[in-house]
């Protein structure tokens, strides 16, 4: 007996996320970041700017995992902390002349590979790819569990 689709959704989903989470394991590595701090550079990078609350919630992780892996970015020479000057309650992050460095290159990489994969689609269907992923995100923005 053939599978539902609700389990071809399921296990199409799983291999993905496996397949993008190798991914960014090995981008990761090769910069000599784990994969925690490598999505926080990221986002710090494209922010400019950004409190750890707001990054947290960001990558979806709790606040003190978050301080945890800003505090070794900043050992690392890789992000700085500064006080938020319209309130001194907060602190906000940002990345060193490094970090900005080590984002251009994880943010290069990943151009360089997602451009090899879009190439591989076939130019017929690239639109609807684009458009089914998008689609695929936001039913998955209700979360459920």
């Amino acid at each position: 007996m053939g599978r539902t689709d609700i389990e071809r959704l399921r296990e199409s989903i799983r291999l993905l996320t496996r397949k993008l989470g190798f991914l960014d394991k090995a981008e990761a590595s090769c910069c000599g970041v784990t994969f925690s701090q490598c999505h926080a550079l990221v986002e710090i990078g494209r922010a400019g700017s950004i409190s750890v609350n707001e990054l947290a919630d960001l990558l979806g992780l709790d606040k003190s995992t978050m301080s945890r892996t800003v505090n070794n970015l900043v050992e690392q020479g890789l992000v700085t902390r500064e006080l938020d000057p319209g309130d001194r309650r907060y602190v906000r992050i940002g990345l060193t002349e490094g970090g900005r460095k080590l984002f251009s290159r994880i943010e290069s990489g990943m151009s360089d590979y997602f451009q090899r994969v879009y190439n591989n689609i076939p130019e017929a269907k690239r639109a609807q790819v684009l458009e089914s992923l998008e689609i695929l995100l936001r039913a998955m923005a209700d979360r459920c569990c």
